[in-house]
């Protein structure tokens, strides 16, 4: 009965040990491999790389195209060349909302984690989430939303491991509608975040 007793603690430990370690795999591959390119989704409107306050080219990139090598990319491509792929996981950098809500969807929480994984994984990259409401409600209230749309996004890519200090935040409400309509489908185009990229 004393052997039985001696033996179940290290079992356990034994099986916990393994269980850690093969999690701790796992978490490695996600980083080093990212995301498949082919499983990407692409709301109504497609991806905004474009920047009304200026600073931004039409791939939606900031700063050089010199930079570190990503290690989503497996070392063959850097952080910039990764933002660039037309087609690459990267590519859809706007994230579409519900009239009058900040929740995300399940399809923008896969666009995100491919996002947020990248992120994390290059430390030269920074990125600023622009939120957007449309025009309907008052100005103020349309400014909290964009914000609170804004830090919905944020959320799942600090939850991915992306720094505190490589992104930020900021809602511009209804100032800046990519359609300039006054009906629900201009209205669904503009309700939502953009990402920002800039690499150091």
């Amino acid at each position: 009965m004393n052997t039985l007793t001696l033996i179940k603690p290290w079992m356990i430990a034994a099986v916990l040990a393994v269980f850690v370690s093969s999690c701790a795999t796992t978490q490695e591959e996600v980083i080093e491999d990212g995301a498949p390119a082919g499983d990407q989704t692409q709301m109504e409107g497609g991806s905004s790389g474009a920047d009304s306050s200026g600073g931004v080219s039409a791939s939606g990139v900031e700063g050089g195209t010199e930079g570190g090598t990503s290690a989503i990319a497996g070392g063959e491509m850097s952080a910039a060349e990764m933002l660039q792929q037309p087609d690459g996981p990267l590519s859809n950098r706007t994230i579409y909302f519900e009239f009058d809500s900040a929740a995300l969807t399940d399809e923008s929480i896969a666009i995100l984690e491919k996002h947020g994984s990248f992120i994390a994984a290059n430390g030269e990259v920074s990125v600023r989430l622009e939120g957007h409401a449309d025009e309907r409600g008052s100005r103020e209230y349309n400014i909290g939303l964009g914000d609170r749309r804004a830090q919905s996004v944020r959320r799942v890519l600090l939850f991915q491991g992306a720094a505190t200090d490589q992104i930020d935040t900021v809602s511009y409400g209804e100032e800046q509608p990519v359609d300039p309509g006054h009906n629900e489908a201009a209205w669904s185009r503009n309700r939502r975040v953009e990402l920002i990229y800039t690499v150091n």
